[in-house]
């Protein structure tokens, strides 16, 4: 499989449109045709549904494109490193990070700093739980990620953030809860609530609840807080969630709570192990280091 290939497979999943993508790429409709029915060919598998009006990707399609893209991304991101050195820093740094308190207190900070010291550098933010940012670690589609505790760490170096997360729920402004200072685990008996998608994460809640958790009603899971507002302000469920989350959206209309006993987590920042890293990522955990201990 060309890398030539991939670019123009990747173009036409983009336009949807054969001609389009040909005009995009400076080449011949016809040539671009071929190199299409080729790589379906090397792949033995149908890629594209080629209608009257636009192309659709089979499932087939849909996941060469994500992979098209990760390796070109990573193609591109190697090249701006290679081109950047010490004096005179270039390139992009790509963080992933959980919703929580670090990176919306503490991280502009940082990024504000860095980026005076080397004004060439760019960023690119990617949002997900401790899973999915572990996922692009792997893989190298990021370089960096912030993490909230607990998360196996057995093949990422870290460094321990010294900001806390308190644990409660977050409700409507019109919830009977909304006018307390804090909830126990009997307040929480018999009322909606959402929890969060990782099982290491809901198993470290059940601990909190104790025997309380087998009489808790869950209706939903989720991944980011932000997909379920809409729930929680038209009073459908509540969400067991962490305070940085809810200081990423509006309050106007909900409000956090915090557990009783207080519940609290921790979070990392890590990077991949055993990886040659670029002098660029190196001055920026170098940076982190600092904003830790001044």
């Amino acid at each position: 499989m060309e890398l030539k290939t991939l670019y123009s497979f990747l173009m036409v999943a983009r336009e949807e449109n054969i001609t389009r993508a040909a005009k995009r790429l400076h080449i011949g409709q016809p040539a671009l045709s071929r190199q299409l029915m080729q790589l379906e060919q090397t792949v033995g598998k149908q890629l594209l549904i080629r209608g009257k009006r636009k192309i659709e990707l089979t499932e087939a399609g849909v996941l060469l494109k994500r992979r098209a893209e990760e390796i070109i991304g990573l193609i591109e991101k190697t090249e701006k490193e290679l081109i950047s050195d010490n004096d005179n820093l270039t390139g992009e740094i790509m963080i992933g990070m959980a919703e929580c308190l670090y990176t919306h207190l503490f991280l502009p900070d940082i990024i504000k700093k860095f980026s005076n010291k080397y004004p060439g550098v760019t960023y690119d933010f990617y949002t997900g739980n401790a899973d999915l940012v572990k996922e692009k670690l792997d893989q190298g589609i990021i370089d960096v990620g912030i993490l909230l505790e607990p998360v196996d760490l057995e093949r990422y170096e870290y460094v321990r953030l010294p900001q806390k997360e308190r644990w409660g729920i977050v409700v409507s402004k019109d919830n009977h809860l909304s006018n307390k200072a804090y909830v126990t685990a009997e307040d929480l008996i018999n009322i909606p609530l959402l929890n969060t998608k990782r099982s290491i994460v809901q198993n470290e809640i059940a601990s909190w609840f104790k025997s309380d958790y087998e009489k808790l009603h869950f209706i939903a899971t989720y991944n980011f807080l932000s997909n379920i507002i809409p729930l929680i302000t038209q009073g459908i469920g509540s969400a067991i969630t962490i305070e940085g989350a809810f200081y990423n959206h509006c309050q106007n209309e909900i409000k956090f709570i915090p557990f009783y006993p207080e519940l609290v987590t921790g979070t990392v920042f890590v990077w991949k192990k055993h990886q040659t890293l670029s002098p660029l990522i190196n001055k920026f955990i170098d940076e982190i280091y600092y904003a830790i201990n001044e």
